[in-house]
């Protein structure tokens, strides 16, 4: 547990505050969905022992929305043509208590729960009396589990717009809860908001950093609030002022998303979630945070640490993690729920989408992936070539630690756990930047695993990046970090190659290509293309293309493969012949990921066209978009360059005649030439009647990978353990010297390792 964070042991009575846009849909509407979930949390709470107090805003939003509606079904035609009057504020909150209590009562009734609502005025905190008496009955209804649910009664309230002013005691429900909270004498305030917490600035904004911690001294002159709230009378100002009331008065407060699953239960597990203000908060957080050579320098040191244990404790820590996640899969699946929500929410690519889920039985997966890499020989110190330099002089080439990745990966937060165990089996430190989509997930999967390593290695072996600000940063110590593996787009790719000095190893394409052959058995050839294409098309391994032999275009066999494909929901689209015979829509380009339900299919002479075919189309585009690049600042005011930039253009395209070299097949009954595709396709991976996505390291029995590499250099293919390798040379003596080879007979003779 966060050390900020250890008070929550200590808590019996927390006030919940519930804000307007929680309560509420964009449309006004009750959010039937939250609202239950929040039930169920204080339901839990309640048969826990905690005492829980709801304050909860929504009425005057509800009361108007119903109202609006009233209002629209008792108009005629020709009152509606007329200017519509505001609805008094006063009358809003006077119904939409009713229906909010109402709906609060039935949910609470589900769950064997009883409510009470118990609606207060600026006014009523004036006396004393008042105080003392709302103190009792609360402690009454606490004593026999039942939750009070206060709100300000707005609709006899005789404070008048704007509701701050020097008099008031409280102004919102905000302010209400802090109140109530000293005034009950509760031991935790929760504030719920429709953002993860306070950033340090509007949180549309990328360059916004969520704040764990305030600091007064540190964040009072540095943040810049957005809007209010959309609907509700405060929005995160409002909370920001109530909290620092609240904590300067001795009541911890917690600002946090209701949006999330049992984000309230996670906060009194001590979980480092929202924004936390305490008194004591300036003697906990530093004022400086980690910095990008710090976390590496700590990975670096956590790596040597790891590599000095026995090759047995370095197994037990993967078994341990592979125990942890699977002890926390119902935690990490809750937080992926939440980043696949809020990406169909922000309108994500469904592809995306599909790379960010953890489909049922992941987890489970991805535990039995690193118990067999746990149960694979130790990578680490292999004797790999022995040489007797000469007598009493042996020379011994072993298997050696790179140092410290860096891997930056998109969507895929499964790609953290593998990328986690191969780090460790290998040896190294590891730095860890994945997409905002995939943040929540990331950040449990990356606390479950480094709660699993022993101190005396450091849970600071693998750290975790949290803003895409600290890559440039990263990418500068090349004194520091040793390799750099991007996972992702093209785009992302080609930048973090252009950005650094550090060595990169990757890829920039996945064009995966499926050739059928004269000689294939068709029956195999369409098992095979639809697993290519539909098992999973949102990873790299999948079928781009379909390259079909010319003699098959009238086959039964084909047109099966061609129905199967769009049964399956598949969108073909066609290259110049293919278009045309198969009347389906022409491709835009042969070089193109699509990383979904969609492929090109084209048809070719012979295999050695399909060759062609397969390493002509693929970088190119991104060699022209480099010369495009360069030649750019001349393109709009000399019109020359704009034929020089295409004739060089067409240069590098007969340079450049090779393919995305990541994965492709042949289906074949005529092994000639099914050697002839074998030999002469330069991919990183070339199959024979076998689907392109058994390109992967678990399949391949690496246990793992870090990602697939079409470099040539050092790693090519699925990169597990071996491609996280070097080599150190090590000789053991017995006093030579070389003093001009005068002393020594060289030998040179192969030893067995």
């Amino acid at each position: 547990m966060d050390r900020s964070r250890a008070f929550v042991k200590d808590v019996k009575r927390l006030v919940v505050k519930v804000g307007t846009a929680v309560v509420t849909r964009a449309d006004g509407r009750l959010a039937l969905g939250r609202l239950g979930a929040l039930c169920e949390q204080i339901k839990t709470l309640n048969s826990q022992g905690y005492e829980v107090i709801v304050v909860s805003s929504g009425a005057v939003g509800l009361g108007r929305q119903r109202l609006r509606f009233r209002r629209l079904v008792n108009s005629s035609f020709a009152d509606l043509q007329k200017p519509q009057v505001e609805l008094d504020g006063k009358a809003c909150a006077a119904v939409g208590q009713n229906s909010l209590m109402a709906l609060y009562d039935t949910l609470f009734t589900q769950l064997d729960i009883t409510s009470a609502q118990l609606l207060v005025t600026d006014n009523d905190f004036r006396d004393r009396d008042f105080r003392n008496q709302l103190s009792e009955t609360v402690k009454s209804l606490l004593a026999l589990k039942v939750i009070p649910i206060f709100n300000e009664n707005d609709a006899v309230s005789t404070r008048e717009a704007p509701y701050e002013d020097s008099s008031g005691i409280f102004w919102d429900n905000d302010s209400l809860a802090a109140l109530l909270a000293l005034e009950l004498k509760a031991d935790l305030l929760v504030l719920l908001s429709d953002v993860e917490g306070l950033y340090s600035g509007p949180p549309s904004d990328p360059n916004s950093k969520l704040i764990h911690t305030y600091i007064k001294e540190k964040h009072q002159g540095e943040i810049t609030f957005g809007d209010k709230s959309r609907v509700g009378r405060g929005g995160m100002t409002a909370k920001v002022k109530a909290a620092v009331s609240a904590a300067s008065a001795g009541i911890p407060v917690v600002i946090t998303s209701g949006f999330a699953v049992e984000n309230i239960i996670k906060v009194l597990q001590g979980e480092c979630i929202g924004t936390l203000f305490h008194q004591n908060a300036h003697l906990w957080a530093p004022i400086k945070e980690i910095g990008a050579r710090e976390m590496a320098v700590s990975a670096r040191e956590s790596s040597r640490r790891l590599q000095a244990l026995s090759s047995h404790d370095r197994r037990k820590i993967l078994l341990d993690i592979a125990d942890a996640l699977e002890a926390n899969e119902k935690l990490i699946n809750s937080e992926n729920e939440v980043d696949v929500a809020s990406a169909r929410q922000a309108g994500y690519e469904k592809s995306l989408i599909a790379r960010l889920a953890l489909k049922p039985g992941k987890i489970s997966s991805l535990a039995n992936s690193i118990r067999v890499l746990a149960n694979m020989e130790d990578p680490i110190g292999r004797v790999l070539k022995r040489t007797q330099l000469a007598d009493g002089l042996v020379l011994e080439k072993t298997s050696s630690p790179l140092g410290v990745l860096l891997i930056v990966f998109e969507s895929r937060p499964d790609a953290l756990v593998q990328i986690a165990s191969l780090a460790i089996r290998s040896g190294n430190g590891l730095l860890l930047k994945g997409g905002k989509e995939a943040k929540r997930s990331n950040a449990i999967l990356h606390k479950v695993i480094t709660t699993a390593i022993p101190e005396n290695v450091g849970g600071k072996l693998i750290g975790l990046v949290a803003s895409r600000d600290e890559i440039p940063d990263l990418l500068k110590l090349d004194d520091v970090i040793d390799l750099v593996i991007p996972r992702g787009s093209n785009k992302l790719v080609s930048q973090i190659k252009n950005s650094t000095k550090i060595p990169v190893l990757g890829h920039a394409d996945g064009i995966c290509h499926v050739y059928v052959d004269k000689s294939a058995n068709m029956d195999m050839a369409k098992k095979i293309v639809l697993d290519a294409k539909v098992d999973y098309p949102a990873v790299c391994n999948a079928m781009e293309t379909l390259l079909v032999h010319k003699d098959l275009v009238h086959t039964e066999g084909l047109n099966e493969i061609i129905v199967d494909l769009q049964t399956e929901g598949v969108t073909l689209y066609g290259g110049p012949r293919a278009s045309s015979l198969l009347n389906i829509p022409e491709a835009r380009s042969f070089h193109h990921e699509y990383n979904s339900m969609a492929c090109t299919v084209e048809f070719v002479d012979d295999v050695y066209a399909a060759i062609n075919h397969i390493h002509q189309h693929g970088r190119h585009v991104s060699i022209f978009i480099l010369i495009q690049n360069i030649l750019s600042p001349c393109l709009c005011t000399h019109p020359y360059l704009v034929t020089i930039n295409w004739e060089m253009y067409q240069f590098f395209t007969c340079l450049s005649y090779f393919g995305s070299a990541h994965t492709d097949c042949i289906i074949a009954e005529d092994h000639e030439v099914a050697e002839v595709f074998l030999r002469q396709v330069d991919s990183a991976a070339v199959f024979h009647n076998a689907s392109t996505r058994f390109c992967d390291g678990a399949r391949f029995g690496l246990g793992a990978e870090v990602g697939v590499s079409t470099s040539r250099i050092h790693a090519r293919g699925p990169v597990g353990v071996e491609g996280l390798l070097t080599t150190r040379w090590i000789l053991r003596g017995s006093g030579q010297v070389v003093d001009g080879d005068k002393g020594v007979v060289y030998t040179h003779k192969d030893l067995a390792n």
